[in-house]
């Protein structure tokens, strides 16, 4: 037959041990719950947190390369926009350079023309200097390079060169329609230009689709990063659920048997009755 003694109530220990073994975890799992979290800080597992937090550090480098390369393609398209327009006004430029090389025209007829003429070389002039984004104007003289960072190390770029489109790049600056032979003149210079234009627009285009290409795989990477995170440090909520409401019953099992171990020293009282 075990002994009893106030002094010592083993009992007692062993269901206040169980008892607070319950409690850490009750704890642990209701800090899950409210995180969401399975690994919120080093003291829950020093390995994983530390691996989280690189991958962390990752993607918020890789956020820096998005909006790099996001900013960089608003450049670009900038720059086709105003390009497509530029090509716009150089058809009417011709339309009106070939009307005017018509040796029937009356000097009236040609000065209109011209007058047209330089009102559209004006435009593209407009065009050119207005063509800018964040900074940055592509097509105008001595244009602007678009220069993206590719990675969250910094150490690979992607480059589309600047295309100049201004009246001297496309070299028209000079051009009028004041007479027949300046008219068939412009004509050429014309086509010339839009020549010039089309290949220009082609390595704008390609650098465009470029930095698009990169952009998407770089969200894609960013995702997939951002998931190994949650695999790591993500709690189930469904399983903690279940193990709150576990915990919960067993916690107050533990109170019960504390409550028991502890009166048992009372019993020593009937033994002087």
């Amino acid at each position: 037959m075990a002994g009893f003694s106030v002094n010592t109530n083993v009992g007692a220990m062993i269901a206040l041990q169980n008892l607070n073994k319950t409690n850490n975890s009750l704890e642990m799992t209701q800090n899950r719950i409210n995180t969401g979290l399975k690994v919120s800080s080093a003291k829950d597992n020093g390995a994983i947190f530390a691996i989280a937090q690189t991958m962390r550090a990752e993607v918020a480098g890789i956020n820096g390369v998005k909006t790099a390369l996001d900013n960089a393609v608003s450049a670009v398209d900038v720059a086709l926009s105003a390009g497509s327009g530029i090509g716009d006004l150089l058809i009417e430029m011709k339309e009106k350079a070939v009307l005017a090389a018509d040796s029937g025209l009356t000097t009236a007829q040609r000065t209109a023309l011209d007058n047209d003429f330089q009102a559209l070389k004006t435009q593209v002039t407009t065009i050119v200097s207005n063509a800018e984004f964040n900074g940055i104007n592509m097509i105008k003289a001595s244009g602007d390079d678009v220069v993206s960072i590719a990675n969250s190390s910094g150490t690979n770029t992607i480059t589309v060169a600047a295309q100049d489109l201004s009246l001297a790049g496309l070299s028209i600056s000079a051009n009028d329609l004041t007479t027949g032979t300046n008219a068939s003149t412009a004509i050429t210079a014309v086509d010339a230009a839009l020549t010039t234009l089309n290949s220009s627009l082609g390595q704008l285009g390609t650098g465009a689709k470029a930095l698009s290409v990169h952009s998407s795989f770089v969200g894609e990477l960013k995702d997939s990063l951002e998931r190994g995170v949650g695999n790591l440090v993500d709690a189930d909520l469904a399983v903690e659920s279940a193990r709150l409401q576990s915990l919960q019953v067993k916690q107050q099992l533990g109170l019960q048997a504390l409550s028991i171990a502890n009166s048992a020293p009372q019993t020593l009282l009937g033994l002087f009755r």
